[in-house]
């Protein structure tokens, strides 16, 4: 049994966390959640001894314990599973996973590298990675790196193991994959801290529930008995809207429109448009071709086939740059960390990146004044939580990393925005705000959008129409959705017909 009794954390003007107490027993699953910035992250680095408490004791079954280290905390079985990818790039797999133990399998003369990847296969194998141990991790895919991670955790032979969004990064095969992994390790008496901003997905894997509002504790439900509304009013003090936002605007003519779109062995003669002022949503299974076509609509894929038109003219996009500067067409990736933001950089620079080029002088250089301007709006506009805009990135929440991710491209004045599952891994705060900014710069801005999402309840909420996904094709459309009040559950069976 793991006991946190009375944790306090207070940093210079924050009280992370304030008399905390909580029990974390052996044969369970225990979720942790609450908003970004909520103290979450902070009772999870005290636990592993990257943090130690101002105010309170740590006690392991029974001993009180003083962890100095992260080192500390794995010698005493205790291991994490970050949300941030924490590899080494440049080694490879096996490397990676026996990383913590390394000593373990060298002697004065020689360290045993057939052993150490027999290891790592047999850790690969239990996480469902089919790829080679010496391979480089630099060139895997950041759910593979996830992967990585987890076989790392599970390698340690843990007694406790915290998973810190672990999801976030995976297919639905990967996901139901490591589900049936932490099953297991229930099963043999392991005991499971799992931090997730999935509800759902909380409700049907853990035991227990308990959440964190402020920097307080506000309580632990059983999830056999608790609903999505009881945590939602836990973590932010009323109920989740659920109401229709209404009917937007939608011109008849195209803002965009894709027409037989083909990649060989990949899509075969795929059309879509996108009108003036439309949420059309992209809904399928990771995998089903979403994200792949929308790389293909703004070059930073090549098509063999097909042709895309912009307000009605043909358009020639050859990258990002093109798509950007020359069609007013901005992509908000799926992938924010890898992708959508330098997360070494400053908010400012990450938000007026994509401006530098029209805000340059006569002498060719970026003005500091046009960008400081552009920069501290959008800031504002956006709502974005951040100390300074000199503030890095990676210093942000996650829902506060999007909306400068969405940030950047309305910074460039993009008219089409293409955005990729907007609201992965941000809590439920955010994702209500990141909903009515959508929603607004369709209605407001009269921004034409194309929503891709695997949260279905997301997509009947914004989207006005819906093209579903299926094997590299779009097999059906959900049309009708501005103009009639549709009930969740009417939508999402038709949505349904087309995946059976």
């Amino acid at each position: 049994m793991l006991e946190l009794k009375n944790i306090s954390k207070i940093f210079p003007g924050v009280r992370a966390l304030d008399c905390v107490s909580l029990t974390f027993e052996s044969g369970e699953i225990h979720a942790l959640m609450g908003e970004n910035g909520a103290g979450k992250s902070t009772l999870m680095k005290i636990i592993t001894g990257i943090y130690q408490p101002d105010i309170g004791e740590v006690y392991l079954d029974g001993n009180k314990i003083e962890f100095k280290s992260f080192r500390d905390a794995v010698s005493h079985d205790i291991n994490m599973v970050n949300q941030e990818i924490q590899i080494i790039p440049d080694a490879t797999v096996a490397e990676n996973i026996i990383l913590d133990r390394i000593h373990q399998y060298k002697n004065r003369f020689y360290v045993n590298w057939k052993k150490i990847n027999e290891t790592a296969e047999k850790y690969l194998e239990m996480v469902g990675l089919k790829i080679s141990p010496t391979a480089r991790v630099e060139d895997l895919t950041t759910a593979q790196k996830q992967l990585i991670q987890i076989a790392k955790a599970l390698s340690s032979n843990a007694k406790y193991i915290l998973f810190d969004e672990p999801t976030s990064s995976l297919t639905a095969h990967e996901s139901q994959n490591l589900i049936k992994i932490i099953r297991k390790l229930k099963d043999q008496n392991t005991a499971i801290i799992f931090i997730s901003h999935k509800i759902e997905e909380v409700i049907e894997l853990c035991d227990k529930v308990s959440v964190l509002r402020d920097g307080k504790y506000m309580g632990t439900k059983n999830c056999k008995s608790v609903t999505r509304q009881d945590i939602v009013k836990m973590m932010i003090g009323r109920e989740e809207s659920t109401e229709n936002l209404g009917v937007l605007d939608i011109q008849k003519e195209y803002a965009l429109e894709a027409k037989n779109i083909t990649v060989y062995g990949q899509f075969d003669k795929v059309s879509f448009h996108l009108k003036k002022g439309e949420i059309l949503g992209f809904y399928g299974l990771i995998g089903a071709g979403r994200t792949e076509l929308a790389k293909l609509v703004i070059g930073d894929e090549k098509m063999d086939g097909g042709e895309i038109f912009v307000n009605g003219k043909k358009a020639n996009i050859h990258s990002i740059q093109d798509s950007v500067e020359k069609y007013k067409i901005g992509y908000v990736s799926e992938n924010r960390k890898e992708e959508g933001l330098i997360l070494d950089f400053a908010v400012g620079t990450n938000i007026s990146i994509t401006t530098w080029k029209r805000i340059r002088n006569r002498f060719g250089k970026v003005s500091l004044g046009k960008e400081r301007e552009i920069v501290n709006n959008m800031v504002s506009k956006m709502e974005i939580k951040t100390p300074t805009v000199k503030t890095k990135v990676e210093n942000l929440s996650g829902g506060n990393q999007q909306k400068v991710s969405i940030g950047k491209w309305l910074a460039a004045n993009c008219d089409i925005l293409i955005i990729d599952e907007p609201t992965v891994g941000v809590d439920v705060g955010a994702k209500a705000y990141i909903h009515e900014l959508i929603w607004k710069l369709a209605k407001d801005e009269g921004k034409s959008i194309i929503l891709i999402s695997s949260d279905m309840s997301e997509l009947i909420k914004l989207s006005r129409r819906i093209h579903v996904f299926r094997d590299q094709k779009i097999v059906g459309e959900i049309s009708g959705l501005n103009d009639t009040i549709r009930s969740y559950e009417e939508i999402s069976l038709e949505i349904g017909k087309y995946l059976a």
